[in-house]
C-alpha cells in the first residue's frame, strides 16, 4: 500500500517504470481529445469543483486515463472527500501514476499524472482516510470508465 512517504520519494527520486509508454504529438492529442480534455490533461488545467456527476457516483468499476486507456483506479478505492472532485485512496497499480513536485500558485503540492502518457490527472494529498492517508484528487475529465 502506498503512503505519503512513498509518494514524496517518487516525486523527488523518480517514478516507478511504467508498463508501457504512449507518446503523441500535440496535434495528435488535439485531434483525439475534446477541448476540455486537452486543456486539463495536456495543459495541466483544472475543472471546476462539482462540475461532474462522477463525484457522486460510487458504482463498481475501473477508471482509466482518458488519453491512453491505462487502468488507474478501482472504484472500491473511491470515497466522498467533499472537495468537489473524484477522490481515491490508492491507484490500481503502484506504477500506473507518476508524481511530480508542483510549486505553482505559491504552494508545494504533488501532481499526479498518468505514468503511461504523462497526462495530468490532478494532485495527491496526505489528508485521505486511513489506512493509506492518501487522497488522489482527480479531474473527472481526465478519467473514463473502462469496460473490462
Amino acid at each position: 500500500m502506498l503512503n505519503w512517504n512513498t509518494i514524496i520519494g517518487f516525486a523527488t527520486r523518480g517514478n516507478p517504470e511504467a508498463d508501457r509508454k504512449v507518446v503523441k504529438t500535440e496535434a495528435d492529442w488535439k485531434a483525439q481529445l475534446s477541448e476540455e480534455q486537452y486543456r486539463i490533461t495536456r495543459l495541466k488545467g483544472t475543472e471546476r469543483p462539482n462540475s461532474s456527476e462522477l463525484c457522486s457516483l460510487f458504482e463498481p468499476g475501473i477508471y482509466g486515463c482518458v488519453c491512453c486507456d491505462t487502468l488507474l483506479f478501482d472504484a472500491n478505492e473511491k470515497f466522498e472527500s467533499g472537495t468537489g472532485w473524484p477522490s481515491f485512496t490508492q491507484p490500481i497499480k503502484e506504477n500506473s501514476i507518476g508524481y511530480i513536485k508542483d510549486v505553482s500558485f505559491g504552494m508545494i503540492r504533488v501532481e499526479a499524472v498518468c505514468n503511461t502518457c504523462e497526462g495530468h490527472l490532478g494532485h495527491v494529498f496526505p489528508d485521505g482516510p486511513e489506512p493509506s492517508g492518501l487522497r488522489y484528487c482527480m479531474n473527472a475529465v481526465s478519467l473514463k470508465k473502462i469496460e473490462i
